[in-house]
């Protein structure tokens, strides 16, 4: 009993220690992503060593002590995706629908060829903007029917689950595709006009997860979401970034690309949203986002239903209120952030002045 328990305890701590090297081959990074799982691994061994060791012995105690220090670990991480936390963004209770936005944001699986399902729940929302991820030519074919509802579009139909469209009926401005860090891994930049004549910045983006199918290391992902985090940073423009980052909420990177952006993240306080995987329910994390500047303060958000794709499909509808900027706290970056963001950008050899700045 003492043999199992010593080596669950040292096969866990492993799996929460690992993430703390920088290093960005995917082994590692991957274990980012399932800290709830992690936790929920540690609360059990917990448990079990309550009930079945004997803590006058010495073994007992070290493993003890250490289950609850690493369980505690984790939970830094996550706690803040709980209701146990407060709200990063206001809520919005009596929107004004000119000053409004609605963006469904979905990524459809290239192989997944049941279009209508998602159609049928975007006709239902009636979102101002679709951005959808992995779409390809057969995908944008099916999605053109909703062109007499959404007149303005950005299209990037490609094979390698790397396509990316956009939908919107809201008028688009200096719309533009860029390949900012891998030549085959397209963004989208544009400038988004409210009914009320308010004009908005928004980036989609879709990077390479670390895996073994995808890139061997996180540099090109974290590069792309830091190089675009520098291209906003000191930004007074209304800002929406969206899209499938392949990245966990709770990440360095992406707590290094929200800070460094001074973007906040509508989710904390409210709920994980995980978006993926949508065919196993105790395997799911939050790879889809949403994130904006202080300008804006949330109407609503849900995870919408299964599609036949992999992922889920995030509903965000946000209230453009400038006038309540003062009520919610930006936050910034420190000086290991500011230095992650320095090497990963230089490593792959990029320039935040290549992001395009729409309206600018």
């Amino acid at each position: 009993m003492i043999t199992f328990f010593v080596s669950l305890t040292a096969l866990l701590t492993l799996f929460t220690l690992v993430p703390l090297a920088r290093i960005a081959a995917w082994p590692v990074r991957v274990l980012d992503f399932p800290r709830l799982q992690i936790a929920v691994l540690w609360v059990l061994l917990t448990l079990a060593l309550c009930v079945f060791m004997d803590f006058n012995t010495p073994v007992a105690l070290m493993l003890f002590v250490v289950s609850l220090a690493c369980l505690s670990y984790q939970l830094w991480w996550i706690l803040p995706y709980t209701r146990l936390y407060q709200c990063e963004v206001k809520s919005c209770t009596k929107p004004d629908q000119q000053r409004s936005i609605s963006i469904v944001t979905a990524n459809v699986l290239t192989p997944n060829r049941n279009a209508e399902a998602l159609l049928k729940q975007v006709r239902h929302l009636k979102p101002d903007l679709l951005v959808t991820l992995e779409s390809d030519q057969w995908w944008q074919d099916q999605l053109d029917s909703l062109s007499a509802d959404y007149p303005h579009s950005l299209k990037c139909p490609l094979d390698n689950l790397y396509g990316m469209h956009l939908y919107s009926k809201l008028t688009l401005q200096d719309a533009k595709i860029e390949f900012l860090v891998e030549d085959d891994k397209p963004s989208m930049h544009t400038q988004v006009v409210l009914r009320s004549g308010d004009t908005i910045r928004c980036h989609f983006l879709h990077p390479a997860p670390p895996s073994p199918t995808e890139n061997s290391e996180s540099s090109e992902r974290d590069a792309e979401l830091l190089v675009v985090a520098r291209s906003l940073e000191g930004a007074r423009d209304p800002i929406i970034v969206t899209g499938d980052l392949n990245d966990v909420a709770w990440s360095r990177t992406t707590k290094a690309f929200r800070r460094i952006s001074r973007l906040l993240d509508p989710r904390i306080g409210r709920g994980m949203f995980n978006t993926f995987h949508a065919k196993y329910r105790l395997l799911r994390w939050p790879l889809d986002h949403v994130f904006h500047s202080d300008h804006f303060t949330l109407i609503n958000m849900q995870r919408l239903k299964p599609f036949g794709s992999d992922h889920f499909a995030l509903f965000t509808e946000l209230a453009y209120t400038p006038r309540r900027q003062h009520e919610q706290n930006s936050p910034t970056a420190d000086a290991n952030e500011l230095e992650l963001a320095r090497d990963k950008i230089s490593e792959q050899q990029v320039s935040h002045q290549n992001v395009p700045t729409p309206g600018q």
